[in-house]
C-alpha cells in the first residue's frame, strides 16, 4: 500500500510539473487550459460480508485534472486520473483516461494517442461500447472506463461522420483485492490474464462506425475484430492444489447498431449486436423508451419514465447479467440552479423473479464549484450460477462531494 501511495504522489508530481514543462517546449506561445476535480467518497456496506478480510466501510481519494493547449491546426489534451482507497489496494490505481493529440483538416480528424470513445444509447446497459476497458474498480454501473491506445481516423460528413479505428494495446479490465467488496469467493489475479491470441495484449484491433443524424433518428453501424473486452474466468489450480480465478480474454468479431428516435415525448432506443467468439455466434439486445413528462404536476420538474429490456444469447459467463431482464426506472429533473437530478431503477430477471438489483444515482451542486453525490446499488440472488449471487450482501451507498477548479 505505501508503495502504491509513493507512486501516486511522484505521478500527481509529473502531473502538476511536467505537463507544463512538456507544453512549454512545444510552444512557447500556447496557452496551457486546466481543469478537473478533486473528490472524497464514503462507501458503505449495510450488511456484514461473505468472505474475510472486507469490512463495511470503504473512503477514497480521487483526483481528476484536466490539461489542454493548442498546437498549430490541432490540440494536445492530457485528462489523467488516480485514486487512493482506504481498503482495497487494487482500488487504489493510476490512469491515464486521455492523453490526446488531435489534427483538423478540410473534412477529416486525425486522433491519436490515449482516448475514450463511447458507442451506444440505452440507459441500463451500453452493450454496444467496446472500444474502451471497463474500470470495474470504480463502479458496479460498468460506465467507468479506462484509457484506450489508438489510432481515431474520422470522416466528416454533413450532420454525421465515419470513424476508422486502430487500437494497438489491449487494457485488461480492474478487479477488486482480497480487501475489496463487490467480489466472488476468491479474487480475480488481474495480472494473470490469459488470451485466445498469441499476440496477447499487443494484439491489433480494429473498428469502424458509421454515426448519421437523419431527421430524429440517431443512428450508428459499426464493426469490431479483436480481443473482447469481457472476460471469462477460468479456475486453475498451482501445484500445491490453491485455486486461482483468471481472466481469459477472446478474440471477437461484431457488428453492432445503435439507435435513438425522438417521437414527441419519447425517446426510442436500440442497441443490438451480431458477434462471434470462439466459433460461436451470439446475438444480443437492449431495446425500450424513455417518456418524459414536463412540469410534471405543476410542479417545476421533469419526470422521466424508463422501461428497457435486456436480452443476450451468451448463458453463464460471469459477466453477463442481461440473458433475458426487463429495467423499470424514473429520472427526476429539478430544474433549480443546483442542476439537481435523480434516478431509480430496477433490473429483474425474467427467468428468475429472486434476481433483481436496484439501482439510485443522484447529485445536485451545491455551488458554482462545489457537487454532492449520492449512489446506491442493491441485489437480490437465491440461485448460484447468477452472477448477482456472490454481491446479494454487497448492497451499498456512496456518498461522494466533489471540488472543481
Amino acid at each position: 500500500m505505501l508503495k502504491k501511495i509513493s507512486l501516486l504522489t511522484r505521478f500527481i508530481s509529473t502531473v502538476a510539473t511536467g505537463s507544463f514543462l512538456i507544453a512549454g517546449e512545444i510552444s512557447a506561445q500556447s496557452d496551457i487550459n486546466y481543469a478537473g476535480s478533486v473528490a472524497i467518497e464514503q462507501r458503505y456496506f449495510m450488511e456484514d460480508s461473505l468472505f474475510s478480510n472486507q469490512t463495511n466501510s470503504q473512503a477514497s481519494l480521487v483526483i481528476a485534472p484536466e490539461f489542454d493547449t493548442s498546437l498549430g491546426d490541432g490540440y494536445l489534451s492530457f485528462k489523467p486520473f488516480a485514486r487512493i482507497d482506504q481498503r482495497d489496494e487494487e482500488r487504489t490505481h493510476v490512469d491515464v483516461r486521455e492523453l490526446m493529440y488531435a489534427h483538423f483538416f478540410d473534412s477529416w480528424e486525425v486522433r491519436a494517442g490515449i482516448g475514450k470513445v463511447f458507442w451506444g444509447q440505452t440507459e441500463s446497459l451500453h452493450l454496444v461500447d467496446v472500444i474502451n476497458q471497463t474500470d470495474f474498480v470504480e463502479s458496479i454501473n460498468n460506465e467507468e472506463k479506462l484509457g484506450q491506445p489508438m489510432l481515431d481516423v474520422r470522416y466528416l460528413l454533413d450532420t454525421g461522420a465515419i470513424s476508422f479505428y486502430v487500437l494497438p494495446y489491449f487494457r485488461e479490465r480492474t478487479f477488486p483485492g482480497v480487501d475489496g467488496r463487490l467480489r466472488g469467493p476468491l479474487p480475480i489475479s488481474a495480472n494473470k490474464a490469459l488470451y485466445e491470441s498469441e499476440d496477447e495484449e499487443s494484439h491489433i484491433d480494429y473498428a469502424v462506425r458509421w454515426q448519421q443524424s437523419l431527421g430524429n433518428l440517431e443512428l450508428g453501424l459499426a464493426y469490431f475484430d479483436g480481443t473482447s473486452r469481457l472476460p471469462i474466468i477460468e479456475v486453475q489450480s498451482n501445484e500445491v492444489g490453491e485455486l486461482a480465478l483468471l481472466p481469459k480474454y477472446n478474440l471477437l468479431q461484431q457488428f453492432s447498431i445503435d439507435a435513438l428516435y425522438v417521437y414527441d415525448s419519447f425517446l426510442f432506443k436500440l442497441e443490438a449486436l451480431s458477434g462471434k467468439s470462439l466459433d460461436q455466434r451470439f446475438n444480443a439486445h437492449v431495446a425500450g423508451f424513455e417518456y418524459t413528462i414536463g412540469d410534471f404536476y405543476e410542479t417545476g420538474f421533469d419526470l422521466g419514465i424508463l422501461m428497457e429490456h435486456q436480452y443476450d444469447e451468451r448463458e453463464e459467463q460471469d459477466f453477463i447479467t442481461g440473458q433475458n431482464d426487463l429495467m423499470v426506472g424514473a429520472r427526476f429533473e429539478l430544474n433549480d440552479f443546483a442542476s439537481s437530478n435523480l434516478l431509480l431503477g430496477i433490473v429483474r430477471d425474467l427467468d428468475n423473479s429472486a434476481s433483481y438489483s436496484v439501482f439510485v444515482e443522484g447529485s445536485t451542486r451545491l455551488n458554482q464549484n462545489w457537487r454532492l453525490a449520492l449512489n446506491g446499488y442493491f441485489f437480490s440472488s437465491g440461485v448460484e450460477q447468477d452472477p448477482l449471487y456472490y454481491m446479494r450482501r454487497d448492497d451499498h451507498i456512496a456518498l461522494k462531494v466533489e471540488y472543481f477548479f
